[in-house]
């Protein structure tokens, strides 16, 4: 939850979001930016292959168990000897409990203020700053090793070593052999992490004896190569879980608590911080958010307890993918900077900052957050594609006023492929590549843009994987970027700042071709030809089928806008229409843009407090939305024709 916007404006019901005071870290927590030499040494590809091997030999550990739990871990990466937020090193995420000299803010940033844990047992005192949980033990396996800790943070095999040594203790502390049967090692992989958490525990074994079943095979952040052959006939005897608080929505595999935001009255017939309302039934739900609060947990835990402050419904723990709701699904949270967009949707807060995916983004955050996306868009007939479920970055702004005060998180190292795969729904060509459609999809690990401001104004960030495509005004890597005017009024141009969405799509975000050239690709982007480069022998995006809207014939230009609102007669009497405020794009005749759903216009009043909730205006006047820049948008019905693309 990036940038910081203006307190809720209940008449207009511009923003519905109030402004977020986010601390950029506490000092126990503050972690590396993207910036710096790798401390791990790119090596031969198979080296890491080997060193697997090799430690799962020397510790009779099974090498698909030791290979799962650092996939669970890290997904191979030695995330260049940096450590995450909870000071995790290498492959196997092995913890250093001993404090690390904290690193500076960023530049023109303020110290955080010092936030006190809360009572034991609760979700404050049980976030991501806490020691109270021991994992697994990076000072502990260099002992059992008998090699220096530091070496442990810098080098990758002795990391592997130092994770098998842990795993063969965790068994025979069980009074297990070390058995060459990987269905053995149930108990002594739910260990691992260090949890007394029943449920967190079992879901984690449960996750690596699913990747051990399945199989992987990944490149890592060191170009390393690394497989693990798929073994399905792999059963365990798994335990069931705690169980869920009664309060909680959320699937049952998963760990989850309750922290309530407050829905109370403040003076002058204000209130805070969410709207009661009765979804689904008064208000379908279409929409999940994705968010990074670009704060620790522990100070978001107590920014949605404060009424004036915004709200979302739930809250996702980076170091163990742990779930805090806040708000009903059936009430409407304050968390996108669009009412519209909220009167529909669900926010979900993910811990972590955007320049910092290393530390923060872990494996099991992405795990439990996609459990629970799923359960979701399931319970609710959510698609699960990307005009549906979609970042905070991709919110339309709803007046054009309000286009600058718009965030940008999660960002572009979110890796939105390898979270649409967790959720059961890869994202992937569904046509050939010459298709009159396509869907962004570079490689992740190498697709590597170039992106400053990790650590301050114009610092380069260290070169990372990203799902963002950089668009350009000409098919040439030395064409101006393209401009997005709402964005900067004054006709500043777009910078390769890390939060600069002006000239960015990203992964799963599909748009109609405009144009091709070689090896670039146009496509129709707010209003205008953007080119990125998309070779055929390694695409950075793929073709794609679907429908198309475009201005009927004879308009030459519609409005676009950032949120559909109902006619002017469907308000009902002594309620005043909201005024429009069409976005400033252009839409011009012959361009066309990627619509997946359409809706009716709607308005909710949220002018005060009251015990129930204030009844949905709903109008007649039809809406497709549509992927028009960065952002979506929406275009009335009765402007556009609607057509298929051609799947070539």
């Amino acid at each position: 939850m990036r940038k910081p916007v203006a307190p809720r404006v209940t008449s207009a019901a511009v923003c519905g979001c109030r402004r977020i005071v986010c601390v950029t870290a506490s000092a126990a927590v503050l972690m590396p930016l993207l910036i710096g030499p790798p401390a791990f040494e790119v090596a031969a590809d198979q080296r890491l292959q080997n060193a697997f091997a090799a430690a799962a030999d020397e510790y009779h550990v099974p090498r698909s168990v030791l290979m799962g739990v650092s996939y669970l871990q890290s997904r191979w990466d030695s995330h260049p000897g940096a450590p995450s937020v909870v000071g995790g090193y290498g492959p196997m995420h092995l913890v250093d409990a001993r404090p690390a000299p904290a690193a500076p803010p960023p530049r023109g940033s303020t110290p955080p203020p010092a936030v006190a844990a809360g009572p034991p047992g609760s979700p404050e005192a049980n976030s991501s700053g806490s020691r109270s949980e021991q994992r697994a033990d990076l000072q502990h396996a260099a002992r059992l090793i008998g090699a220096p800790a530091g070496r442990l943070r810098t080098d990758a095999a002795a990391n592997v070593r130092g994770g098998a040594a842990l795993l063969a203790a965790a068994q025979r502390q069980l009074g297990k052999p070390l058995s060459p049967n990987p269905a053995d090692w149930w108990e002594a992989v739910a260990r691992f992490p260090g949890t007394d958490d029943t449920t967190v525990a079992a879901t984690y074994a449960n996750d690596v004896f699913a990747v051990i079943r399945q199989g992987a095979h990944r490149t890592t952040d060191a170009g390393q190569h690394l497989t693990l052959p798929a073994n399905p006939a792999l059963r365990a005897h798994i335990p069931q879980g705690a169980g869920q608080p009664k309060d909680v929505e959320c699937p049952a595999e998963l760990s989850c608590s309750w922290l309530s935001a407050p829905y109370v009255e403040l003076e002058d017939d204000d209130y805070g911080n969410h709207d009661l309302a009765d979804r689904p039934r008064d208000q379908k739900i279409e929409y999940i958010v994705i968010h990074d609060t670009e704060a620790p947990l522990l100070s978001m835990l107590k920014t949605v307890q404060d009424p004036t402050e915004a709200s979302w419904h739930y809250s996702v723990r980076s170091s163990d993918g742990h779930i805090t709701q806040h708000v009903r699904t059936k009430d409407t949270a304050w968390h996108s900077g669009n009412q519209f967009v909220n009167a529909r949707s669900i926010g979900i807060e993910h811990e972590g900052f955007l320049t910092q995916p290393n530390a923060w983004y872990s494996e099991q955050m992405y795990r439990a957050s996609a459990r629970l996306v799923r359960y979701l868009a399931k319970k609710y007939g959510v698609p699960l594609d990307r005009q549906h479920i979609f970042g905070h970055d991709n919110v339309p702004a709803p007046t054009a006023g309000s286009i600058p005060d718009m965030h940008d998180d999660p960002g572009p190292f979110w890796d939105w492929r390898h979270y649409f795969d967790l959720l059961g729904a890869p994202l992937r060509a569904t046509a050939g590549p010459d298709s009159d459609m396509v869907t962004v999809l570079p490689d992740f690990a190498t697709h590597r843009p170039r992106f400053t401001g990790c650590g301050g104004s114009g610092v380069p960030c260290t070169p990372h994987g990203s799902s963002a495509v950089r668009l350009h005004t000409e098919p040439d890597d030395n064409a101006p970027l393209i401009q997005d005017p709402g964005r900067r009024p004054n006709g500043d141009d777009s910078t390769e700042d890390v939060n600069d969405l002006g000239s960015r799509v990203s992964a799963g975000q599909s748009y109609a071709v405009a144009e091709r050239s070689g090896d670039w690709t146009a496509i129709w982007f707010q209003g205008h030809k953007a080119w990125f480069r998309n070779p055929k022998n390694h695409p950075t995006a793929v073709g794609a089928k679907g429908r198309m809207v475009t201005p009927k014939e004879g308009l030459n230009e519609i409005p676009v806008y950032g949120r559909a609102l109902p006619e002017e007669n469907a308000y009902p009497e002594g309620m005043p229409e909201q005024p429009e405020s069409p976005l400033p794009y252009s839409l011009l005749a012959g361009q066309r843009y990627v619509t997946r759903s359409q809706l009716t216009g709607s308005y909710i009043d949220r002018s005060s407090y009251g015990d129930t909730p204030s009844p949905v205006v709903k109008g007649r006047e039809k809406y497709y939305e549509i992927q028009f820049g960065h952002r979506l948008a929406y275009v009335r019905a009765s402007d556009v024709d609607v057509v298929t693309a051609r799947a070539r």
